[in-house]
Parts: C-alpha cells; structure tokens; sequence
C-alpha cells in the first residue's frame, strides 16, 4: 500500500458501546497500526434525539482500557477536525446544495402524512412503498414542480428534506474486501434522504463527506451497512471523489448462534456485552462491563479479535502486537461469529497466567486491604504459585486464605483420609525436625522433610497428606513446603500442633 493508511471508527453516542462496536474499532486499529497509519475516532451525532448524555465520554474510556486508543479524535490532535459531526453541519450543507445544482439530488416537499397515505396504500396491495425513480415524478418535489413553485416553497419556510436521485437502469459492480465481487441493480434503490427537515445531515451524507475530507482510505464497519454500500459509492461517484476501499465485518451472533448479540441475551446468561460498566442516566439502570466483571483487556481484545477473524494457524493466544503483525482483512470471515462466554473465560483463565505477578499482587492487595488484611507475607510469590487455579484476580483470595488465616476447622472427609491413629505422634516428630532447621526456604525444607520420611521408610502419604490438612485445612492448594516457607517456620508449627489438638 503505497499511500497514508487512514481508518475511522464512527460511533453514535446513544448509549454505551457494545463490544460489537468494540470489535470494529479493533479491527480498524488493528489494520491501522498493521500498516502503520492512523486510527481515527469520529463521533456521530447528527441525530439528536437519541443522544445520551455521557455515552461519547463512554466511548473513549472503553477503547482506552482496551488499549486501543485513537490517534485523532475529539480533544486530540485537531488534524481534520471538528471531530463531532454535530459541529460541522455547516459542512454538509454545502455539499447538499451542490449535489442539488449538478443534479444528483432534489427537495422533497412530502409530509410524513402524505408519505405514511402512500405507505398503507402500497401495504393494502401486498407491495412495499419505495420513493424512487419509478414514483418521483408524482410525488411533491423538485422533480415534479415547476422550479418558481419550488423557489416560492423554500422561500416561505416549508419544511423540506433532500434526496439523491438514484440512477435508472445501471448495475452497479462494487468490490468488498471481504465479501468480494458485489452486483447491484440500481431500479431496486430508493432516493435516501440526504439531509433533514431539522437542518441535520442523514449519516449516509455526513459519513461520506466526512471520509473524504479525512482523507479515510479503508472504510471498515458492521454489515448492518452493506445494504448502504451502493448508495455511498454512487455518493461518491456523484461528488467524482476516489471512494475508499470497503470492508464490512460479520455479525456477533447469540450463543445459540441465530440472531445479533444483544444485552437482553447477556443479562440472561449472566456475562456483559459491553466493555465497562454503563449506568443509564434516564433510567439510573447498571449495565455490567467487562472491566467491573474483572477480565483482563487483554483477554477482551484477544477474545474479540476471534470473532470473525483467524490467524490461519493454531495459535490462539495473542497479545495486543501479535495481533497487529498477523491481522489481515482476507482472513475475516464472512459468515456471523457465534459468541461463546465460556470461550470467553478461556481466554480470560490463559492471560491470567501470562500477567506479570507484580501487576496481579498489586491488584490482590487491594483486595487483601478490602478483608482488612495486613500481612508481611510475600504476596508475588503467593501469586506466583497460586494463579494456575484462578480464572479472575478475584479469584486468588479463596485460593490463598489459608495462607493469611490460620485453619479453624478441618474437612472432615480429608480428615478421614488423611488422619490415622499414628498420625499425632508422626507430626509430633515433624515438629521436632522442623524446629531444628534455620534456612526455611522452600527447597532446604523439601530436602530435609522429604530424607526424613524416606528414612523412616514410611510413605510419603502418611506425612504429606495430614501435614497439608494442618496448613491448609484441606488436601487442596500449591506446593507444602512453598506454603510452610510463606508463612514461616512459627506458624508453619502452630498450625502442625493445632490440628494436632483438633483432630
């Protein structure tokens, strides 16, 4: 590619944003930084009426978590800005009225009520109402009237949108580089409106515009917008811009694989669908998020990364660098990708294990602190030893209690097990061989213990098994002697002579 790769993630702030629409401002930054271009964030806020107080704000924080941050935007680097289309309606005027002058579009005079006659007239017939070239001529506007009549309409203030005019009788041949080869009929089009009665653009206008003097080289978006594709380059075609190259990303289906991912479908299988937490601020209603949920962003962006895309390889493990090197548009799939929360777990469960143990002890102190637990105990290495079992950080107190909280009762089948009539007088002597070692460390403790029962010629089991009992209350948990070194050659005997007492 030889010149400046320019993507763009266009996002509505109705609301928070779904991790399908996470997905798409992935893959666009995944293309972007793959051949060394530039991510744009561009917000969408021609319709004012859905707009959500907080939901832009929501954007930005999202992709920043998710460390995929946009290069231009609102608030950075105002190369091409404004970035907010609200703030550039002044823009989309101009190009309206010139699509108007070179005759690729017209006033339309129609009121809804007229428009909603002709809609159950065609309902009643078993037919769909479509304004276009076949009924322009008869319905009220600039095609159809004399052009005083139009002047005097538009100058006494009566309300009007503009359409573009759909070309008769053309196949249009459009390229997607997902989907391929694209043939469109143009006499099956209808004249979209272009701009509103409101004095607001339609997105199909305001994306166009906006992409070309951008300078947007990849369009890359949800297939909800393939049925668009057609008009958006005859948009282009009409203005004699070089249209962008397209690519139009699956859909992310319901676990049971038919039908969009939704929130409802969340809610009822109990995982997010967005990537932090949304409190609606017209119903105060709390939408669960990924972050709050505790999933690593690595996890998350690994996840959605495998959502309509593979490397062609194995691998399914990738960090955010590893995915820019492999990323490529042909190996998007075209079919919608099923998503899968315990899938989803999976890759949550494996980066938990790749995760530095110094970031992930920083996050179980503050759990620890939340307990109210203040401890000198080395907590990476706790971590260290503990995090093959976790799936979320989470996780790590239930696995490591012991390690803070001496045993108050024992489990009373590990118990049966484990606690034979000879056992007091065996932990009595391990106490003794304990008591008689100074350098505590993990491997000087396994190397005496372990010559110790070896020459008493007994097995390992009769000793190892009551010995985990009293450290940990359970025949569960990582290495004994890590566990003694942890907690020291005091507490490790303590714990040996209580459940000495108790059992």
């Amino acid at each position: 590619m030889t010149k400046d790769i320019r993507v763009r993630f266009a996002p509505s702030p109705t609301g928070p944003l779904h991790i399908g629409g996470v997905r798409t401002a992935l893959f666009n930054y995944l293309f972007a930084k793959k051949h060394k271009g530039t991510f744009v964030l561009r917000i969408e806020d021609t319709d004012q009426n859905r707009y959500i107080a907080g939901a832009e704000e929501y954007i930005k924080n999202a992709l920043e978590w998710c460390g995929i941050p946009f290069d231009e935007g609102p608030g950075k680097e105002e190369k091409y800005g404004p970035y907010r289309q609200s703030e550039r309606k002044e823009i989309y005027k101009e190009y309206a009225d010139l699509l108007i002058k070179n005759g690729f579009a017209y006033y339309a005079f129609d009121t809804t009520e007229s428009l909603d006659v002709h809609r159950k007239e065609h309902e009643e017939r078993g037919k769909t109402f479509v304004y276009n070239w076949h009924n322009r001529k008869k319905l009220t506007n600039s095609i159809s009237l004399p052009e005083d009549e139009v002047l005097k309409k538009i100058a006494s203030g009566e309300s009007y949108v503009i359409r573009f005019k759909s070309p008769e009788n053309e196949v249009l041949h459009l390229k997607d580089e997902i989907r391929g080869d694209i043939k469109i009929d143009t006499n099956i089009l209808d004249d979209k409106i272009l701009f509103k009665s409101d004095g607001m653009p339609t997105y199909h206008l305001a994306n166009i515009v906006d992409d070309h003097l951008m300078k947007i080289t990849h369009v890359i978006r949800g297939e909800e917008w393939l049925p668009s594709l057609a008009l958006h380059v005859l948009l282009y075609r009409a203005f004699e811009w070089e249209a962008p190259s397209f690519a139009h990303l699956p859909l992310i289906l319901k676990p049971v694989g038919k039908g969009k991912l939704s929130k409802r479908d969340g809610d009822k299988m109990g995982f997010p669908v967005f990537p932090l937490q949304w409190i609606d601020p017209q119903t105060n209603e709390t939408a669960s998020g990924y972050k709050e949920d505790g999933y690593l962003p690595e996890a998350v962006v690994n996840m959605l990364a495998f959502l309509g895309w593979n490397p062609g390889t194995e691998q399914e493990l990738f960090s955010l660098e590893e995915l820019i090197e492999e990323f490529d548009l042909k190996r998007v799939n075209k079919s919608g990708a099923k998503f899968d929360p315990e899938k989803t777990k999976w890759f949550q469960q494996q980066h938990l294990q790749k995760a530095d143990n110094l970031i992930l002890s920083q996050q179980f102190e503050k759990i620890l602190t939340e307990k109210n637990i203040s401890t000198s105990l080395d907590i990476q290495n706790i971590v260290a030893h503990i995090k093959e079992r976790a799936t979320f950080v989470k996780d790590l107190w239930d696995l490591s209690e012991f390690y803070f909280v001496s045993p108050s009762k024992y489990e009373e089948k590990a118990v049966q097990k484990a606690w034979k009539e000879d056992t007091p007088v065996l932990m009595h002597e391990l106490t003794r061989i304990l008591s008689d070692i100074n350098d505590f460390s993990e491997d000087n403790i396994s190397t005496i213990v372990k010559g110790w029962i070896t020459g008493k010629e007994i097995s390992f089991g009769k000793i190892m098994m009551p010995l985990r009992i009293a450290l940990v209350g359970s025949l569960q948990g990582p290495d004994l002697f890590q566990i003694a070194s942890v907690i020291g050659k005091k507490e490790t005997i303590k714990r040996i002579k209580n459940a000495i007492e108790v059992n």
